[in-house]
């Protein structure tokens, strides 16, 4: 059934009773009002009488220019153009597109935190961006993680590369993913990610590490390691695996790369780096929603169709576009995830009920 768009508003007055609650019939149709892109329509609150606009909420709220516009400085802005370059382009004013992209940041890890829930963790690889903020001195890494089947990038800590961080990615993507068996991970050397997936994956994963031997910028030797696992578990995950036939960090590392070229702070050999550390996460998380939600992947073209990373996790029906991130018209998404959850509830209370029953049977032969 179609729902109405009164249906999917939520009153933002504070002091209603109602706020931020939709489908309770409060809010109708009340007016319009002129602005230099055309008419726009005035909602009201029948709880509280307040009224407020169509765009209230969104990043378009109290817009002078064309909300394409906005749409199109974020499009560049995560194809890795730096923003005086936008500015010139555009004819606008530099502070302008940096307040653009704040707020626009701002309203894509808000959805991110909201849809990236509910997928089935089956291969992970971790790995980070080594960049710097305000100097070069001042060194910073991106702690990735990327669940492999689905190319979806799960989760993204931006700090010191220690074991607080990492702890951070690997909680986080155990926060929002669902482990329906053993799933393997693999990164790279670095003795931190061992000791995280000693004490906290411990019996959830297989782990494994990649270790490249360089000499004169070349690759001249890979080490492969079995940390957590047995050889027979880790031939029955890669067996199982539609993407990896041995240990590798080869699809992290290409994401890195995707990663590099969509943000410009991240770029090699640029002018443009990032004064401070919250401009990073900010462009960081905007390209986070555009990768997940919006570019269609290459590696995952089944005929004719290109999917979403997003898509493909089962997280969306469709590719979303801008206009859907930053006015949160994701209703369908919702109907996915609500389904999901009650399988995995179903799933899980069954297991109960067996658990049970085989104690029962133990206890009645005693």
């Amino acid at each position: 059934m179609k729902r109405s768009k009164e249906s999917n508003r939520t009153c933002p007055n504070p002091d209603c009773s109602l706020r931020g609650q939709s489908g309770k019939g409060n809010i109708i149709r009340h007016s319009f009002y002129i602005t230099t892109q055309g008419r726009r329509r005035r909602y009201r609150c029948k709880q509280c009488g307040r009224t407020f606009s169509s765009t209230h909420g969104t990043p378009y709220y109290r817009l002078h220019k064309a909300r394409s516009l906005f749409d199109e400085v974020v499009h560049m802005c995560v194809h890795g153009l730096a923003i005086s370059t936008m500015a010139r382009i555009k004819r606008m004013a530099w502070g302008t597109v940096a307040r653009w992209l704040e707020s626009a940041a701002t309203y894509a890890a808000r959805f991110k935190d909201r849809m990236l829930k509910g997928f089935v963790i089956r291969e992970l690889q971790a790995d980070e961006i080594r960049t710097f903020v305000g100097a070069k001195k001042r060194v910073i890494w991106v702690l990735t993680g990327l669940e492999v089947w689905s190319r979806l990038w799960i989760s993204f800590e931006i700090g010191r590369r220690n074991f607080r961080n990492i702890k951070r990615v690997m909680l986080d993507t155990l926060r929002r993913g669902r482990v329906e068996h053993r799933f393997l991970l693999t990164t790279d050397g670095f003795e931190m990610y061992e000791w995280a997936a000693k004490r906290l994956l411990l019996g959830v994963c297989i782990y494994g590490q990649v270790i490249k031997k360089r000499r004169e910028n070349r690759v001249v030797r890979v080490d492969r390691r079995l940390l957590l696992g047995t050889q027979a578990a880790l031939e029955e995950a890669l067996f199982h695996s539609e993407d990896s036939s041995t240990l590798n960090t080869s699809f992290i590392e290409r994401h890195n790369l995707t990663i590099r070229q969509g943000c410009s702070y991240l770029g090699r050999r640029t002018p443009c780096h990032a004064r401070r550390t919250e401009f990073l996460e900010g462009q960081v998380a905007l390209l986070m929603a555009y990768y997940n939600f919006l570019r269609p992947h290459t590696a995952l073209k089944f005929g004719t169709s290109v999917r979403t990373p997003a898509m493909q996790a089962g997280l969306a029906k469709n590719r979303l576009s801008f206009r859907d991130v930053f006015t949160s018209r994701a209703v369908f998404l919702l109907f996915v995830l609500i389904a999901i959850r009650l399988q995995a509830t179903a799933e899980l209370s069954s297991e109960l009920n067996n658990s049970c029953l085989k104690k029962h049977r133990k206890l009645s032969v005693s």
